[in-house]
């Protein structure tokens, strides 16, 4: 049988991984949330109408990607499902808090739509964070989510109303509506269990603290552990390099290059014959320096000279000096061959090996030298470094791959965690600025702030280190929670300030379809998927609960 492994293997693994388990899960979340809302609306018109903002935002999300990025990665892509959980809510919120008789969606539009507006509002504050990383794939995220939920918003407002036929109807959800009524009277007496709660997630982060995050790179890397113990026991039976570790040998043209690459190896072959490693590839090996291949002609004796040393040498041997002379030949050939060029490795397997080792880049040169540990042992990268400093020879770096990636990713991780703190600073003034009241404000931050604590903390216990997605996660936490806090802290004048029995029933719905398209996410079986299901999912059911625990009119 045939295994395959390496970089090549992984890249088309993970690709393929990534792609069927957005379709899949893309498929399945449409169908869960389609079955849902026909469960709840009761007409297939309904239906087909809700899905018109989710479908107008995904495809604004997707052009506007490709446009500011010229690529969309399969992860922005799987990002789309997500979207479907938020971005059906605006219809939801339009079909079921319209009053039953005559369905005046109007009416909707003067009550509703400013706290769907500034809901919308921030959750692109939010997200505008994001836009700042220097991370692609965040950056990605970021654009989509807010190109998609404009334009999902947007549809909602202004062109759903006046799509919708007359005398549209949907199923009456009112006695739902009046047990969650119900329900959030009696919310207020679970505010201090609930601070309890809170005070338990607080010291379970505070515990967790030095682990909370994960900053390796492999934390985002959808290759299997069987693969990689695959690739390093066959990597291991071929004596192949490691790619992890390299050195990288910098020049201004070829020649320069492949002759410091050769004063490389003469160190690296020191390291080899003293245990520190078990091999090294070089470009050099395959394609010697013109400096090199002269001095090995200029080395070869003249034919009368090997002839006499050949002489010499089969004295007193049943071998005759004759039988050499096809040899001398050859050396005689060899002293005034052409040199070797790269272009006389053309279609064979060297070729191969000198393209993959010595990379052109316009007026630079840069030769690759790959690094085989010891079995069993890693390689002493200090060692290597200082065996290296010792040769004086400019231009060359040793390179950990893993290290200097893990690094990388601690940076984008670190900025992206003040970015985001960034956004909540964004959110809370754009809050302070349309209600200039610092208590209201509060009472809408409070229900979010104790989602994300509850859900990290949540993390934390079971043993889980957060990743880059998971941050993502409790982006979206904050802004689909934001829309119940906002309603919520939004008394209805004709109820005598509680809130309508409709709206919370269509915050239910609205809160159920989230956890429809985040939910299957939990159980993909790729880690940067499963981080977001694991973290929106409970968040927005904690985000809807803490809002009518902690929600203002629960006194009255």
């Amino acid at each position: 049988r045939l295994v395959v492994t390496g970089p090549g293997v992984f890249s088309v693994t993970s690709r393929d991984a990534i792609k069927s388990q957005v379709t899949l899960l893309s498929i399945l979340s449409v169908a869960l949330i389609a079955a849902l809302l026909l469960l709840v609306y009761r007409s297939f018109s309904a239906l087909a109408l809700g899905f018109l903002p989710v479908i107008s935002g995904a495809l604004a999300g997707v052009a506007a990607v490709s446009l500011g990025f010229g690529v969309v990665h399969g992860i922005t892509l799987g990002f789309g499902t997500a979207l479907i959980g938020e971005a059906v809510d605006y219809s939801i919120y339009l079909f079921v808090q319209s009053e039953q008789d005559g369905a005046d969606q109007q009416n909707w539009i003067q009550r509703f739509w400013p706290t769907v507006r500034l809901g919308v509002l921030t959750s692109i504050f939010g997200f505008a964070s994001l836009l700042l990383s220097g991370f692609p794939g965040l950056a990605q995220l970021g654009l989509y989510a807010i190109a998609g939920l404009i334009v999902a918003a947007a549809v909602t407002r202004f062109v759903l109303p006046h799509l919708l036929p007359q005398n549209f109807r949907i199923h009456d959800v009112s006695p739902i509506g009046l047990v969650l009524s119900r329900l959030v009277q009696r919310a207020a007496a679970l505010r201090w269990p609930a601070a309890a709660v809170l005070l338990i997630a607080c010291v379970i982060l505070f515990i967790n603290r030095d682990h909370l995050w994960n900053n390796k790179i492999s934390s985002l890397s959808p290759v299997s552990q069987a693969d990689l113990v695959l690739d390093a026991s066959l990597r291991a039976d071929m004596g192949a390099p490691d790619v992890r570790y390299l050195v990288v040998v910098s020049g201004a043209n070829q020649e320069a290059v492949l002759h410091s690459a050769e004063q490389v190896s003469t160190v690296l072959q020191t390291q080899v014959d003293q245990g520190e490693l078990a091999g090294f590839e070089s470009p050099s090996r395959y394609l010697p320096s013109i400096a090199t291949q002269r001095a090995r002609q200029a080395s070869l004796p003249a034919a009368t000279e090997l002839e006499t040393r050949l002489a010499q040498a089969v004295q007193g041997l049943p071998v005759r000096a004759q039988l050499f002379k096809p040899f001398v030949d050859d050396v005689a050939i060899a002293s005034k061959q052409p040199l070797l060029q790269a272009s006389d490795l053309e279609k064979t397997s060297m070729a191969m090996a000198v393209d993959a080792l010595l990379i052109r880049q316009e007026q630079h040169w840069r030769a690759l030298l790959p690094l085989t540990a010891a079995q069993g042992v890693d390689i002493n990268a200090s060692r290597i470094r200082a065996a290296l400093s010792a040769t004086g020879l400019p231009n060359v770096l040793f390179v950990d791959l893993k290290a200097e990636s893990d690094r990388l990713y601690s940076g984008y991780l670190h900025e992206a965690i003040l970015l985001s703190l960034g956004g909540l600073v964004a959110i809370v003034g754009l809050l302070l600025w349309v209600f200039r009241s610092p208590l209201r404000v509060l009472r809408i931050i409070a229900p979010l702030a104790a989602a994300v604590i509850t859900v990290t903390a949540g993390l934390a216990l079971f043993g889980q280190q957060m990743i880059i997605l998971h941050l993502v996660g409790l982006l979206l936490v904050v802004a689909v929670g934001s829309n119940y806090a906002l309603f919520f802290d939004r008394p209805d004048q004709s109820l005598e300030h509680n809130i309508s029995p409709r709206t919370l029933a269509s915050m239910l719905f609205a809160n159920l379809t989230t956890v429809a398209g985040f939910g299957l996410l939990a159980f993909s079986k790729v880690s940067i998927l499963q981080a977001m299901g694991v973290t929106v999912a409970p968040g927005v059911i904690l985000a809807l609960i803490y809002s009518a625990i902690f929600a203002h009119h629960a006194d009255a």
